[in-house]
């Protein structure tokens, strides 16, 4: 059936809900219609699941989808607006309310009446409503929204199938041939699997082994010269800021000066024009040592520029075997096809014509029902004759797919489209846009972060979202989507009025967008706001700008100005100078993430009640939070890059039970007060001198108040005193319970102490950043680091490491940055059956020798990368 906006009302009522229960002084006036309205949208909720079960003929709902919507829009509109004047009309003083008295009144009463308008509205719709039972034409996937997750076969991007010869070839043009600088070009039209093949050979243990230092960076059609240089950069190590504001040419000649005798693997993936890879090509320098660049692209012309020497590598469609071996790989892992689906099978493939982006696309439809041989009848008969090599046609199965996802995850899905081409999209940031934006409902069992990431595995279960980079734990940290997707995502999100991608700005195109409920502006941001844009119905501004943007002082006050109803500002490019005072207005706002040089967050932060995550990134070291956050009662995730100063609350009964992520914190700011009001903290950061809170012998009442947090699973301690030693640890009792991971920086402890961490049973990611622990010796001892997965340590002056295999039993991953002293690694970590990876950067040659010895004792199993100088 129609895309029917049951996510919309599912958002509509949890808004009233809240509102009757926390705001019921804002709504005094209206409570009565309020209620009236949530009664009757439980109605319109409950007739949608009906027809969603019925399958009804999405014909016949076409027009009362569009009646659906446009009053759940009206109703928002009305009660949000009539929040927003009553609000205003409170903070006023007691004159200004009586100067303004006649004005409030009527606009207060027109309040009114919109929203006993759409009332009406809603119960004449219901009641017009007769069961529509028509059986549907179209595929309706029955799903639960609940965390309960079929166990599938998790395939990995770089698992090329039908492509293992070529990927040899790949490998041994890399490997082998001349020792002068060669490109390598691979060609082929969108879907073919260029990147996923470029993936392979760069993660291969054989290239990773034959050199130095690797980058793979994304180029895209909307290509920027500086992002690029930055990316390469900072593949290498820490971009700084000094380097950030570096001319293009310096760029390029500092990565020419870095990959000097060094032999070296760049990727350039998505090159779109000959002018790309003339800026680019400066910055690799030839030293005769075998080093290689390997360029993707739709264009053949670019891959003969590069070099007409090496004729590119021309992607194919799939043999109908292989073809056949990637869907059913996609769909039943090792299992195998049941005879009575191979018909359906067989015409599915057909009209994919051997592109592999088409079989993955529809593979994630057949997931779920892979052994329902009415689901794979269905699918056939729903495919256009040939779809391979047609764009539009390209975009009937991604409708497909999309038509068949649970209404649940299809906003989700084109909410992709509002990152530009490029971006590799930090998953923890997407969850807390997706929950800001009312696209994750409550559930009784599941926090809505969780039931957040729930999503998203289905969304990278059904090959709809590729995984970019996973956290130390196993997690997605990063997710991206095909290009392709990517578009579809923005041409059906505009259709739907999910969002609309701004491009072209003047005073008319800018005024037009009053319709819209969401604006991202990636290109020509200044341009836009300088027009002075108009949205009385935005409830989202997003920017992801490949470039930071200062933002003229004229200009600080525009976005406030133009979109009241705002829920949700996402300008982490846009570098304000000033704290902008009309963001105080936007009291609806849920999500603000802002990039600034200001010190201060102001107290009228508390006229934001219905904040959840905030988010800001300063140049100043410190950031002194003057608001109360203790009362903003909704608040959930508070991050900083500074070290934030947290007020004590004047009113001593309140608590932030919601609150989960406190990111980071100066050490005056950790009282036993503060731990007292956050009892569902998940991740703490402290960050500052750390002395003020251990007294001579290294004892500390922080521990005591740190024991209290029951939930907390993630610990960064942050010193930024390089004079301070921590004398010791606390028992291990003194921890919280379920911490997961911890992270210590610049704390000077001695080796001894990492047996009081051995003991912690539910560690499983300890991250020993650079002087964490010092001393030339460690031993460790028995019966320590029962559950730990992975190790990571920084730069320190260790030497000898001894261990045994029985003191790190499921250890997956080790990674050792600046050991530059250490003389190598403990053989007994080749008796680690876990053991899956090993990384070092910048450590000393015999290290590098000693983790090659255990490679070869260990096999292929275990990846071993590792990072000049030897």
């Amino acid at each position: 059936m129609a895309n029917v906006p049951d996510s919309a009302v599912e958002f509509l009522l949890g808004n009233l809900k809240e509102l009757i229960q926390y705001q019921s002084d804002l709504i005094s006036g209206v409570k009565d219609n309020v209620e009236v309205l949530g009664k009757d949208l439980e109605l319109l909720k409950a007739f949608i699941k009906d027809c969603t079960q019925k399958q009804t003929n999405s014909a016949v709902l076409e027009n009362v989808v569009g009646e659906i919507k446009s009053v759940v829009y009206d109703a928002e509109d009305a009660i949000e607006t009539y929040i927003v004047r009553v609000s205003l009309q409170k903070r006023r003083s007691s004159i200004s309310r009586a100067l303004h008295a006649v004005d409030d009144a009527s606009e207060l009463r027109r309040g009114r009446k919109q929203i006993e308008k759409v009332t009406k509205y809603v119960r004449d719709i219901y009641k017009n409503m007769v069961p529509l039972g028509i059986e549907s034409m179209q595929i309706v996937e029955a799903s639960s929204t609940g965390p309960k997750r079929e166990k599938i076969v998790m395939v990995e991007e770089e698992n090329v199938i039908g492509l293992e010869d070529e990927s040899q070839k790949m490998i041994d043009l890399l490997t082998r041939g001349p020792r002068r600088l060669q490109v390598i070009s691979i060609v082929g039209m969108f879907g073919l699997g260029k990147t996923t093949l470029a993936r392979k050979i760069f993660n291969d243990s054989k290239v990773a082994y034959n050199f130095h230092l690797r980058a793979f960076v994304n180029v895209s059609q909307e290509y920027n010269r500086r992002e690029v240089l930055l990316r390469i950069l900072n593949s290498f190590g820490h971009v700084t800021e000094e380097r950030k504001k570096m001319p293009d040419e310096d760029l390029a000649q500092l990565i020419n000066m870095q990959l000097k005798k060094m032999r070296y693997l760049i990727v350039l993936d998505d090159v779109w024009t000959t002018e790309a890879w003339d800026d680019l090509k400066r910055a690799f320098p030839d030293d005769g040592n075998g080093s290689r660049v390997v360029i993707t692209s739709q264009n053949k012309s670019v891959a003969l520029h590069a070099n007409a020497e090496i004729g590119p590598y021309y992607m194919r469609f799939l043999h109908p075997e292989e073809s056949r071996m990637l869907l059913r790989h996609k769909v039943f892992g090792q299992s195998e096809l049941p005879e009575e689906l191979e018909e359906h099978e067989v015409r599915i493939l057909q009209r994919c014509g051997g592109l592999p982006l088409a079989i993955v696309v529809l593979a994630g439809i057949l997931l779920n029902h892979r052994h329902n041989l009415r689901w794979w009848e269905r699918v056939s008969e729903g495919m256009t004759e040939y779809i391979a090599r047609d764009m539009s046609q390209m975009f009937d199965v991604i409708k497909l797919s999309y038509n068949n996802l649970p209404h649940h995850l299809k906003p989700c899905f084109l909410y992709m489209g509002v990152f530009r081409e490029d971006y590799d999209i930090p998953v923890w940031r997407l969850l807390r846009l997706w929950i800001a934006e009312g696209f994750i409902g409550s559930h009784q069992s599941i926090s809505l972060e969780d039931l957040a990431e729930y999503y998203l595995m289905d969304l990278v279960d059904k090959n709809l979202v590729m995984v970019g980079r996973r956290s130390s734990d196993g997690r997605i940290k990063t997710c991206r989507i095909h290009d392709t997707l990517r578009d579809f995502c923005k041409m059906e999100a505009r259709k739907e009025n999910l969002f609309h991608e701004m491009k072209e700005f003047s005073q008319s195109v800018s005024s037009s967008s009053d319709a819209f409920r969401r604006i991202c502006v990636n290109d020509s941001v200044l341009d836009y706001i300088g027009s002075r844009p108009f949205g009385p119905h935005v409830r989202s501004f997003l920017c992801f700008a490949k470039e930071e943007i200062p933002m003229p002082v004229e200009y600080v006050s525009s976005i406030p100005r133009a979109f009241k109803l705002l829920r949700v500002l996402e300008i982490r490019s846009i570098i304000l100078t000033r704290f902008p005072s009309g963001l105080f207005q936007l009291i609806l706002l849920k999500y603000i993430a802002i990039c600034c040089h200001f010190k201060v967050l102001p107290e009228k932060m508390l006229d934001l009640w219905n904040l959840q995550t905030v988010i800001i990134e300063t140049s100043s070291l410190i950031l002194d939070i003057k608001a109360d956050i203790w009362k903003m009662t909704h608040l959930r995730h508070l991050h900083t890059n500074a070290s934030a100063c947290v007020q004590k609350s004047k009113d001593e009964a309140m608590s932030s039970s919601n609150l989960r992520t406190l990111s980071t914190i100066s050490p005056e700011s950790c009282t036993k007060e503060v731990f007292d009001r956050t009892p569902k903290l998940k991740k703490l950061g402290i960050r500052g001198k750390l002395a003020g809170l251990f007294n001579a012998r290294g004892e500390s009442s922080l521990f005591d108040s740190l024991s209290r947090l029951q939930e907390l699973e993630n610990l960064k301690l942050l010193n930024s005193d390089q004079t301070f030693e921590l004398q010791q640890l606390p028992s291990p009792t003194k921890f919280p319970r379920r911490l997961k991971k911890l992270t210590l920086l610049n704390t000077s402890l001695d080796w001894v102490h990492m047996s009081t961490l051995g003991k912690l049973e539910m560690l499983e990611v300890i991250k020993l950043k650079d002087n964490a622990f010092k001393g030339e010796r460690w031993k460790t001892e028995d019966e320590g680091f029962p559950n730990l997965k992975v190790l990571h340590i920084g730069h320190t002056d260790l030497k000898v490491w001894e261990t045994s295999a029985d003191h790190f039993p499921k250890l997956e991953s080790l990674f050792l940055r600046h050991c530059t002293v250490l003389e190598a690694l403990p053989p007994e970590f080749g008796e680690i059956s876990t053991l899956q990876e090993i990384e070092l950067y910048c450590t000393s040659s015999k290290l590098v020798t000693s983790a090659r010895e255990i490679q070869q004792n260990f096999g292929s199993d275990l990846k071993l990368l590792f990072y000049p100088p030897e």
